[in-house]
This record gives structure tokens, sequence and C-alpha cells, in this order.
């Protein structure tokens, strides 16, 4: 069987990654298996550059293929912003709820017609045999206020277009079928 490692501790992105990709026969490690790997740091201006970042030292470390995931939430209103730093949008060591009550500040007001986002992803495999990129995309729009207890993040302020329901909202395999890290894996596939 192969392995690999995600370049990630965090537990929702690896439960995920998990349950999308659990019909191949890999075994997926994650950095908790290498409690010694540094602390992996983001100093690029795009989900690419941070992703390969990533992957290139978690290989580098581990000898083992890696899997890295950069990811966030692109509001149009804000040109692109959150983006990069999604995670660490009110300052860091933001919590969720912190990020959330941030971006819906910045959003109080704006029409419904304004809102439009996307949820953006970039994968990076990086093995001995070479690196592949690909990247998922999921189109929506922001609500006005968090509604639901699934999911991470900015899940329970995002609503993908051909719903009424957020991210947060959505049972995992609904999720699992249309967000941008599935898409993002579906084309790692290949």
């Amino acid at each position: 069987m192969n392995r690999i490692v995600l370049a990630t501790r965090n537990k929702h992105k690896t439960e995920e990654i998990k349950t999308i990709l659990k019909d191949l026969r890999l075994e997926i490690l994650t950095l908790n298996d290498f409690p010694d790997v540094p602390v992996l740091t983001e100093e690029g201006s795009t989900f690419r550059e941070n992703s390969l970042q990533k992957a290139h030292a978690v290989h580098l470390y581990t000898k083992i293929p890696a899997l890295a995931d950069d990811s966030g939430l692109e509001v149009f209103f804000l040109n692109g912003r959150p983006g990069v730093i999604s995670a660490r949008y009110a300052g860091d060591g933001a919590t969720d709820k912190e990020n959330n009550e941030k971006l819906l500040g910045q959003m109080r007001g704006v029409a419904p017609r304004r809102r439009g986002a996307q949820f953006r992803a970039v994968l990076t495999f990086l093995g001995d045999n070479g690196t592949e990129v690909t990247e998922g995309i999921c189109p929506g729009r922001l609500a006005e206020l968090p509604r639901g207890t699934n999911g991470f993040g900015y899940d329970p302020i995002f609503i993908p277009d051909g719903f009424s329901r957020t991210y947060a909202e959505l049972v995992a395999e609904e999720k699992n079928a249309i967000s941008h890290r599935a898409r993002a894996l579906a084309a790692m596939r290949q």
C-alpha cells in the first residue's frame, strides 16, 4: 500500500481529505504522525506558493510523498480578501468565530447581489517522481449571519451556488461532492 503524508495538523482538513480519498489504496498519514516536523510557514502571496512550500518542507523532512493544501475564502466585494490569510484574518491565533465576525462586520449593509464569494483550494502533491498541482473552486455567496454546526472555518457563512444552505448546514456527503477541496482532489486523482 502506498503512503502519503498530509502537510497539515488541521483535524478538519484531514478528516475531509481522508473521507474524499477513502476508496484509494493509500495509507494517509498527517503531521501528527511526525511530531518533530517544524511548524510550516505560509510566507507566499498565493495559495499555490504556500501549498508548494508546505509540500516541499514535509517531503524533505519525512522522505514520504506529501500532499499539501492551501485554501481560503475570496470575497469579491473585498477584492479577494481574506484570501491567503483566511485562517488568520482577525489576527494570529484568531478563532473561526472571530474570523467570521470580522468578515461579516466588513460586509454589513452590503446588498445580497454584491455578496459573491468563492472558496479556493490549491493542492500540491510532491514525491520522488515530481510535483503535481491542482486547484478547485466552489462559487457562492456570503450569508448575512452564521448558520449551521457542521464544518469549520467560514463554512457557517458561505452558501455555495445552487444551495440555500451554508456549507455548515450541509451534511458531509453533500459538501464533499461540491467543495473546493473535493474539486481539487478530483483533479489530483487523474
